[in-house]
């Protein structure tokens, strides 16, 4: 049997599904919404956040808590690892701390495919201030079965 393959339409292409998937998440997605944490892009495999370090994310040696910054790469991390449409979680996250975050500071948290295979996905975040490091985390996601956006809203035969 020859099958050929219907391409999607541009509106259901990786970059829009990648999106439409972040926007599913975002709505549920409250612990990221209380911090006042930001989403500036998204595409397959990739996810850029923000956050401004407020009074309440500051410790007691006057620097961002690194938990909050964990929280932002967790963030992108769970942002790209869940942009192909299946459900995924973190299995597994290591951060290293470069230099602190200071009150006032905008971390940018970039979020990059390393691997997919299977259940699971290797990811890099980068979280910044300006051009500058403050932490590395590598995360590792499995799948968890379900889709964020129903097969029919994208094209797929509904059964």
């Amino acid at each position: 049997m020859n099958v050929k393959a219907t391409p999607l339409p541009d509106d259901l292409a990786p970059d829009a599904l990648a999106r439409a998937c972040a926007e599913a998440m975002w709505k549920v997605d409250t612990a990221s919404q209380a911090l006042g944490i930001e989403i500036l892009q998204i595409k397959p495999g990739e996810a850029t956040l923000a956050m401004t370090i407020q009074p309440h994310m500051v410790n007691g040696h006057g620097i961002a808590h690194g938990g909050f910054i964990f929280t932002l790469a967790d963030s992108a991390f769970a942002f790209a690892c869940n942009s192909h449409n299946e459900r995924a979680v973190a299995a597994q996250g290591q951060i290293s701390f470069i230099r602190p975050g200071k009150l006032g500071d905008r971390l940018i948290a970039t979020a990059r495919e390393i691997s997919r295979t299977g259940r699971s996905g290797i990811y890099d975040v980068r979280v910044s201030v300006d051009d500058s490091t403050i932490a590395e985390l590598r995360g590792h996601c499995r799948t968890v079965g379900g889709t964020w956006i129903p097969s029919a809203d994208i094209g797929a035969p509904s059964r």
